[in-house]
């Protein structure tokens, strides 16, 4: 245990575990296809306060499971800039954090097969696909979040399959609109881990931690943050060009500022703090966005 983190109460590296920032990746989705659902005259709010606390549960699985796993592997080294990791913090028990993974992915397991069965049981396969890849993120004999395709899992289940599911759960199909909304969110989600992963881009090198940043390189992967900002906003206009959503969508756009700040700290700095407020900075644009297409959709 360092000075730093002898100085913390338990409660307070429980919540750094729980990454709070990163939580702006499960809420944006539900919030963007409730918006869709009510829109289409399908809404169903229980279903969608369903559909929350299964993201939110997922999400809070998937950071202590990284947490445990990544102090299992050795890569949560002294080197590493960030906030305190539970496993290596000294503060709580390891075996505690993975337990708590498990307890999340589990309550999100529960919550998913009571809405499946509601909605729809091929949804149950969904739901299976979800909590095995969050658990192989960083867990298993060989995570791909170690193999560099941390970022398409994100893009894929926090995003296409966070927002067209929630809804399919509303209205018992998937729209267009959906689909893109969904790759927006992915995209925005994406770039909150782009830019973990930067910060980290040295101690994981070092750590022998493959993320897609250390196997492209410092100055690629901020190429990648600005190519998946960019696309971000295409989507919105791609759905009016194909009359998915009226011109008001296009609201979305006024998220692009929130953006452009911490895309250009990833190419300006390579300051850990820095990097750091960017990723909060993210996560804000990434809520803002799904606020913004939400009284688009619905205006």
């Amino acid at each position: 245990m360092t000075i730093a983190t002898a100085a913390l109460s338990p409660g307070r590296v429980w919540w750094s575990a729980v990454r709070p920032a990163t939580l702006a990746a499960s809420v944006a989705p539900v919030l963007a296809g409730t918006a869709i659902a009510v829109h289409d005259g399908g809404a169903r709010p229980a279903a969608g306060l369903a559909a929350l606390v299964v993201a939110i549960a997922i999400q809070i699985g998937v950071n202590f499971s990284n947490d445990y796993s990544d102090f299992r592997r050795g890569a949560d080294t002294p080197q590493r800039i960030g906030p305190v990791r539970a496993a290596s913090s000294g503060v709580v028990p390891p075996e505690h954090v993975k337990w708590a993974a498990v307890a999340a992915f589990g309550l999100a397991g529960a919550i998913g097969v009571a809405l499946s069965l509601a909605t729809d049981w091929r949804l149950l396969m969904v739901g299976g696909a979800c909590l095995l890849a969050a658990w192989l993120y960083t867990g298993g004999p060989r995570p791909y979040g170690y193999l560099g395709l941390g970022e398409l899992f994100v893009f894929v289940f926090f995003g296409l399959v966070a927002t067209c599911g929630t809804v399919y759960v509303e209205e018992l199909h998937v729209t267009t609109l959906a689909v893109l909304a969904g790759c927006s969110i992915g995209f925005l989600a994406s770039a909150i881990l782009v830019l973990n992963n930067l910060r980290d881009v040295d101690s994981d090198a070092a750590a022998g931690k493959r993320t897609l940043a250390t196997r492209i390189g410092r100055e690629r992967t901020r190429y990648l943050l600005l190519a998946i900002a960019v696309a971000t906003f295409v989507m919105p206009v791609i759905a009016v060009l194909a009359h998915a959503a009226s011109p008001t969508i296009l609201v979305t756009l006024l998220a692009a500022p929130m953006l452009a700040v911490p895309v250009r700290t990833a190419f300006e700095s390579v300051s850990g703090p820095e990097l750091v407020g960017a990723l909060k900075r993210t996560a804000a644009a990434e809520v803002a966005f799904s606020m913004l297409l939400a009284v688009g959709v619905l205006a």
